[in-house]
């Protein structure tokens, strides 16, 4: 059985024109402007000082005409830029922009800010999204208390308290060891307030906690009279990524109360986890 070029399209199909056979077994149809432009693109990029339209058709091999017609697409589309009194062509900015699109796509914090935030909305408190960016706990995301009742801490001193915080005990939960030390050395483990954990050992013995049961608590660690219930979100590969964390005052937080948000908080964590799998295989 044998394939025929698209008719629709008889000058722009390559390998060969309009009614070329191709078997099945042969190279994909590809759609020959397009693949001229994409020519040029490599040419002009590795050109960093710009080439001029003689030196484009030269080095791509198409005549003046058609390489012209496809620059000036390029330049309307923002991927090359012309310059006038030197009469060069040169890679535009088009390209870069596309690439950060394709990087902030890929972010957790953006991929999950809308989820956080309608989370936030159904628990009526505030939430958070949280990362570690070497030794240093990096708040990525806040939606804060509707009501504002509850004051935000200093990002400053949040950042050197992983050992003390939910977020930053479900990422610290997760890493190698030798991280860990490194994190700890770094930071010491400060008293926030009288509840805050002080000892490597009692660090140690609350990780293991938030291994079993794939929550933490910050049980007015941070904050006097501020619980947080934290719960960590992993990439595509089971690795954690970052971890989420909710905010109630302590005279709220109850038994009952915490078994609420805390069954919220993980089943949160894994959707979140998903839409970073999801994102990541379908190339978002």
């Amino acid at each position: 059985m044998t394939r025929v070029a698209d008719s629709r399209y008889p000058q722009d199909i390559a390998p060969g024109g309009a009614g070329t056979s191709i078997t099945e077994k042969s190279a994909s149809r590809t759609i020959q402007s397009v693949d001229r432009a994409l020519s040029l693109l490599e040419l002009l990029a590795a050109e960093p000082h710009g080439l001029t339209l003689s030196e484009l058709a030269d080095r791509s091999g198409l005549n003046s005409s058609t390489c012209h017609h496809l620059a000036a697409t390029l330049v309307a589309r923002g991927y090359l830029q012309h310059s006038s009194r030197s009469r060069t062509y040169v890679m535009g900015t088009r390209l870069r922009e596309l690439n950060e699109m394709a990087k902030g796509a890929r972010d957790p914090s953006v991929l999950l800010a809308d989820a956080l935030a309608t989370l936030g909305a159904k628990l009526g408190h505030g939430v958070q999204m949280a990362v570690l960016s070497g030794n240093s706990l990096i708040t990525k995301l806040r939606f804060a208390e509707p009501s504002g009742a509850v004051s935000e801490p200093s990002e400053i001193e949040k950042m050197g308290a992983a050992h003390a915080t939910a977020t930053g005990k479900s990422i610290l939960a997760w890493i190698p060891d030798t991280e860990l030390v490194k994190v700890i050395s770094a930071n010491g483990l400060t008293a926030f307030t009288a509840r805050t954990i002080t000892s490597l050992s009692g660090l140690i013995e609350d990780l293991r906690h938030v291994r079993r049961h794939r929550y933490a608590v910050d049980d007015e660690e941070f904050r006097d009279g501020i619980v947080c219930i934290g719960a960590s979100v992993r990439d595509s590969s089971g690795a954690v990524v970052g971890a989420i964390s909710v905010t109630v005052p302590a005279g709220m937080a109850t038994q009952e109360y915490r078994k609420v948000l805390i069954g919220e908080m993980v089943a949160a964590g894994h959707e979140f986890s998903r839409k970073i799998e999801t994102a990541t295989r379908f190339g978002a």
